[in-house]
């Protein structure tokens, strides 16, 4: 049996988007039983987030740049 760090090296020599598939698949595997309503919302609402970055209406922006952000407003 493979050991973690040999199947870590072995999916980041994968091409992105299918890393991204199995990012997605690890994800789902994870989550426990949810509303099935508020599922679909929070589906839509990373769709439309998603789309948006595709089509440059909004610039994203790195995690710890808005990290940092949130903290100032919180102070």
């Amino acid at each position: 049996m493979r050991s973690i760090e040999q199947l870590t090296q072995e999916v980041l020599s994968l091409p992105s988007e299918s890393r991204a598939l199995l990012a997605e698949k690890l994800v789902e595997s994870l989550e426990f039983d949810t509303d099935p309503a508020i599922h679909a919302v929070w589906t839509t609402e990373a769709k439309r987030r998603r789309d948006e970055v595709r089509s440059s209406t909004v610039q994203p922006i790195p995690g710890e740049e808005a990290l940092a952000h949130v903290r100032q407003l919180l102070e």
